[in-house]
């Protein structure tokens, strides 16, 4: 086996571990199918008339297709690979009649099922420059392909490279993002408090934070409009402002500093946040709180009543011009804190009566933990929208 592949335009040489070691690091391997990628292969094999077409990568001893037009097998022995080829010469390779190609003549896809004739195909690359595959189209009628025919098929080729580095990018930055969530539990005594961020995409716009302050501490649970990777940059952007402001002074005064820093950033990105900030006095239970148009929060209390705590302020990024209004509440022994983020609702039927099913887990779940893990183990394997769940509980 070929252990050393030349980089184009250039005198170095990727090794066969650099090569697999940069197929590794995509995480492409062994995944699900994705309409992203199926979506390229029909439109291949559909423009170029040919019975199948397929993402192709070459592992260390095998052949495996992300995805496939045909009925083909998705894994096979990389000897018998016609991408292989094409990775170790990284460069277009083009069979008009594989039976009569010396190279491939006795292939066992050629000289037996599915009776292998033509076959084009051009290397896809890791973001490094090492070759881990091909995107190709096959058929069991000889052709031919002209100039255009092999600029379009490398233009497919650059638009799966562009999906997979794409992939690699939201890994590293949903590596960021997750490294901004808090790293450390908060123990207020008396107090058994949860978190977790569900993101839809590999990134998302929603966020959580907490701190303790003297006696108690501070929680705050936000959604930014939108989802992907603008929404998860603003995410982190109003976190940071709203930590950097302090947890020492008055609610009010500390939000509405935060908001008159991000307005600007806000309406240049066309967009807005909606937020809820809480400060927990933990020995009187006293809850203060400022709700800039979120509206999900809630408090459950240990006689089967729940507490909505509403909203009477708009969001950040929007101006309406009128100063900001806290409010308070008290969380009573047996009681729970509760903040979502809408795409909590869209686990249930999507209106706001979802709260009340949310409000019933709590009540089931033993701790803040368990109740957190009873609503996230509603959410389907591709949500609609990123999903947040807050949980601060007062021991009985």
């Amino acid at each position: 086996m070929t252990t050393g592949y030349a980089t184009r335009g250039a005198d170095a040489v990727v090794s066969e571990a650099q090569r697999q070691e940069a197929l590794d690091e995509l995480g492409i391997l062994d995944t699900a199918p994705e309409e992203r990628f199926d979506r390229i292969t029909r439109m291949a094999a559909r423009i170029f008339g040919t019975r199948s077409s397929a993402i192709s990568f070459i592992d260390r001893d095998r052949q495996w297709l992300k995805s496939v037009v045909g009925e083909v097998d998705r894994e096979k022995r990389r000897s018998d690979a016609f991408c292989d080829t094409v990775v170790r010469e990284r460069d277009t390779l083009v069979v008009p009649d594989a039976s009569a190609d010396p190279r491939f003549k006795h292939n066992p896809f050629v000289e037996g099922d599915p009776g292998l004739r033509f076959y084009a195909g051009h290397p896809l690359e890791a973001p490094g420059g090492e070759p881990v595959g091909s995107f190709c189209v096959f058929g069991p009628e000889p052709r031919t392909m002209t100039d255009d025919d092999i600029r379009l098929l490398r233009d497919f080729a650059g638009w799966v490279q562009d999906e997979l580095w794409a992939s690699e990018e939201l890994d590293r930055a949903a590596e960021v993002q997750r490294g901004l969530l808090p790293k450390e539990p908060i123990r207020p005594p008396g107090y058994d408090v949860a978190a977790r961020c569900l993101p839809a995409r590999v990134v998302g716009g929603d966020f959580y934070s907490w701190q303790e302050t003297p006696g108690g501490a501070a929680f705050t649970i936000g959604d930014v409009m939108g989802k992907g990777l603008s929404a998860a940059i603003i995410a982190a952007t109003v976190r940071g402002v709203f930590l950097g402001t302090g947890v020492q002074g008055d609610i009010v005064a500390m939000a509405t500093a935060a908001a008159d820093v991000l307005q600007p950033d806000l309406e240049e990105a066309g967009s807005f946040v909606t937020m809820l900030h809480a400060r927990l006095d933990a020995a009187s239970g006293d809850l203060r709180y400022l709700d800039s148009g979120h509206g999900l929060g809630l408090i459950v209390r240990a006689d089967g009543s729940t507490e909505r705590l509403f909203s009477v302020n708009p969001p950040l990024g929007i101006d309406l011009g009128i100063p900001l209004i806290a409010r308070h509440t008290t969380i009573g022994p047996g009681d729970a804190f509760v903040a979502v983020s809408d795409g909590v609702l869209d686990l249930f039927d999507g209106t706001l009566t979802g709260l009340e099913e949310v409000a019933a887990i709590v009540r089931r779940g033993p701790d803040a933990q368990a109740a957190v893990d009873g609503i996230l183990a509603l959410t389907p394997r591709r949500a609609a929208d990123d999903v947040t769940v807050v949980i601060v509980r007062r021991r009985g």
